[in-house]
């Protein structure tokens, strides 16, 4: 999910690649470049990507393509989900559908008085489909019988689940999201339920058809299930460090740090060879506060809730209010193994072990599910590091061969890693659950990536063995020191700071290309106060104004990266990168629109990424504030080459804020133009929603795609009379073949069923 107002929490001093390009452009004058003057020769003799045969500031067009079968669809901001003709859409279930016969339909009024614990959660995000074999086990090959696993992200629209929106000390109509601010009042016990219990991942059995096309979903299923906020999960890491990662685990709910509850924050997923599902915990950081007047922990921990946002009353013992949810403040209801008490991390005990102040250390990972068994317990992988997880995406995987998982880290100014398995892979291991799960993300190395000026990039072994890391000290973070490879594991934003990884535009989902093992991540955007032209650099090459709609400046439209690892190895510390695809409104600038979108399939803000493995579609899906004057998000086809089927470009940038009007260029590396034939818009979303999450059936004849947060831009709820919702989909039937879905009235994310009329592949 990428939020326009999202805090910057790095704030370490690491070199932009701006820096890096300079000295790679020594002697030479850059005006003199892009007019093709002078040092035109000194440019063109500094390294380059193999095959490029563009010039500083022209891309050749890739060869067209016939395989996307449908007409692009139009811009548009209606209420309503717009899809090419000739295809079906329906919904599969909504926020607040039950998967237990004995919970009551959603009134979609607030009205509920259950703990929402066995009901669809909210924000639907990440997703996977899964067969299940006639063993009970997860299979590899279609049946008659499937389950979905899907993600729900945040709780910013909460006031749509309570009857007058959320309330504290008696006082309605609050807005307890990430970004507002709560009087500190206590709230009711059952709001705070609803809410904590929202979060995490839905499981639910589909309903297939004779041909295998999802119909819905059994409510009565036994393979239906809920992991929330509050479901136990084990600690999982590698052994040699394992007990020193418990100890930074321990709380007083478990002191022997074995054992968390909960996952939150779900956004991106990753699916295992083995069968299991990934799910990523994201903007975990905003939902822990303390009292004012509380005691802090120790200098350490308040410098690492600082790296990771952790609200500012959790980092001060003299805040009166802060961004958060309020969940430690219900006195209604028993703190029950302090279920409320435990979102209050102030040093209120003799150690660690009798509070809660080590509660944020437990999130903030990927956590594996086994979506074939309600009885096992989730496993959080403390191996692949905690950040603000967006996808962990699996490398083609290669018998033998380790296994790489590539992952984001979804703030503006983070990094991408990769996490490469110690254990080989066995494909006899598939079906093997948590136990697989066990050999393969218990032991391994975690990397982060650095992109140079001239087209490669390494990947940084993170290791407490490391100088820059062992020796680590920082202004910003005083107090902060790494002892132990578990400091790394727990702390990994800090120990990507020390080995000078590179800044990113917000890296979200990443895709791995099935027909060439490439690498792509989505760069939703970036703001003018971290990307000018002065600190714009060759991976991250754009500053400009957005000049007419939203006026929103940096990078607002985001890019899509793409990387080839060295000999196409997963073991391999370097690779050679490309950009992929530039958003960009179709009337902007050449200097803008880099890849020559046009009104067909211009796209803004590039968030979902997710390869089709039966037709070989890439898939994009937008996240967007700048562009939605003229549409809402969307969901954009697109036809991949290869790195390297571009060329150089030389980028010129011009941003000008209160402060004045800034210039400069930049050399970056850009794939073929795609073109129309190449690249089109398949679907459009219903007004403030976010296009995120895809799945297929195994025949790729349905596609699943899930519609988070409709209404998102609506002023909070007043009471239930005065409300005007900005959205009402899916209740009012905007867009899908068989009318409404539910109840009118508030908006709710649904997860979408899209078929083709004629039977055949979803977008061909």
């Amino acid at each position: 999910m990428s939020h326009q107002h999202d805090p910057i929490d790095n704030l370490s001093n690491n070199r932009h690649f701006q820096d890096v390009l300079q000295e790679g452009l020594s002697g030479v004058n850059r005006r003199s470049i892009l007019r093709g003057g002078v040092g035109l020769a000194t440019l063109f003799s500094l390294p380059m990507l193999p095959g490029c045969a563009a010039t500083a500031g022209t891309l050749p067009n890739l060869p067209t393509s016939n395989l996307l079968g449908f007409s692009p669809v139009a811009k548009s901001i209606l209420d309503q989900v717009s899809v090419p003709a000739g295809y079906t859409v329906k919904v599969l279930h909504a926020t607040g559908d039950t998967l237990d016969p004995a919970i009551p339909a959603y009134s979609n009024t607030g009205a509920e008085t259950d703990d929402w614990s066995k009901r669809v959660g909210d924000h639907h995000d990440g997703m996977h489909l899964y067969y299940i074999g006639s063993n009970g086990k997860v299979s590899s090959a279609a049946t008659t019988r499937a389950v979905i696993a899907i993600n729900h992200e945040s709780s910013a629209d909460s006031h749509f689940l309570h009857t007058s929106g959320q309330t504290s000390a008696g006082v309605s109509g609050k807005k307890f999201d990430q970004f507002g601010t709560w009087d500190l009042g206590a709230r009711p016990g059952l709001q705070a339920l609803k809410e904590i219990n929202l979060h995490g991942v839905s499981i639910a059995e589909v309903t297939l058809d004779s041909n295998g096309l999802p119909t819905g979903y059994k409510v009565d299923s036994t393979l239906n299930r809920r992991v929330t906020a509050q479901t136990v999960a084990d600690i999982k890491g590698p052994a040699a460090h394992l007990s020193a990662i418990k100890a930074l685990m321990a709380t007083k709910y478990d002191p022997t740090g074995a054992t968390s509850r909960g996952t939150l924050n779900n956004c991106g997923y990753g699916y295992t060879p083995w069968g299991t599902y990934l799910t990523c915990e994201e903007n975990w950081a905003f939902y822990f506060n303390m009292p004012n007047g509380s005691t802090l922990p120790d200098a350490k921990t308040i410098a690492a809730r600082k790296r990771y946002g952790v609200a500012s009353a959790a980092i001060s013992s003299s805040a009166t209010a802060a961004a958060g949810q309020g969940w430690y403040t219900p006195t209604d209801l028993p703190d029950t193994d302090s279920r409320f008490t435990r979102w209050n991390i102030a040093a209120s005990g003799a150690s660690a072990a009798e509070d809660f102040r080590q509660e944020p250390h437990t999130f903030g990972y990927n956590v594996e599910i086994d979506p074939a068994d309600p009885t096992s317990r989730p496993a959080k992988r403390v191996a692949m590091g905690r950040f603000a997880h967006e996808a962990a995406v699996c490398g083609l995987p290669v018998a033998g061969q380790p296994l790489a998982f590539y992952m984001g880290c979804d703030s503006r100014n983070e990094y991408i890693y990769k996490f490469v398995s110690t254990a080989v892979w066995d494909p006899a291991d598939f079906g093997g659950g948590i136990a697989a799960g066990d050999k393969y993300l218990n032991e391994g190395k975690l990397y982060v990536a650095k992109f140079n000026s001239d087209g490669t990039g390494q990947w940084i072994e993170l290791n407490v063995s490391n100088a820059l890391i062992s020796g680590y000290t920082s202004t910003t973070y005083t107090g902060f020191t790494f002892s132990t490879q578990a400091d790394v594991l727990v702390f990994t934003r800090l120990a990507a700071d020390a080995v000078g990884a590179t800044k990113m535009d917000r890296p979200e989902w990443g895709a791995v290309n099935p027909a060439n093992g490439e690498v792509y991540f989505a760069l939703t955007n970036n703001s003018n106060s971290n990307r000018t032209p002065a600190t714009a650099d060759a991976a991250n090459p754009r500053s400009y104004n957005d000049t007419d709609g939203k006026k929103s400046s940096g990078n607002p439209n985001g890019h899509i990266i793409r990387f080839r690892e060295t000999t196409s190895s997963s073991v391999a510390t370097s690779f050679r990168w490309d950009i992929f695809a530039f958003g960009s409104e179709e009337d902007a600038p050449a200097s803008v629109n880099i890849s020559g979108l046009t009104a067909n399939n211009s796209f803004s803000s590039p968030d979902g990424l997710w390869f089709s493995k039966s037709t070989g579609v890439l898939w994009i899906q937008t996240d967007d504030g700048a562009f939605t004057d003229e549409t809402n998000c969307m969901l954009v086809a697109a036809v991949p080459g290869s790195v390297g089927d571009g060329g150089e470009f030389m980028v010129g940038n011009s941003l000008t804020t209160s402060s004045g009007t800034t210039t400069g260029e930049t050399k970056t590396f850009v794939g073929g133009l795609l073109g129309e034939s190449r690249l089109r818009r398949f679907l459009v979303a219903p007004k403030g929603a976010e296009v995120t999450g895809l799945t297929e059936t195994a025949d790729g004849k349905a596609l699943l795609v899930n519609i988070q947060h409709p209404g998102e831009n609506t002023a909070k709820l007043g009471t239930a009379t005065n409300y005007t919702f900005e959205s009402q989909w899916p209740g009012n039937g905007g867009g899908l073949t068989s009318g409404g879905y539910g109840v009118a009235g508030r908006p709710r994310s649904a997860t979408l069923i899209i078929t083709k009329n004629d039977g055949g592949k979803v977008g061909l």
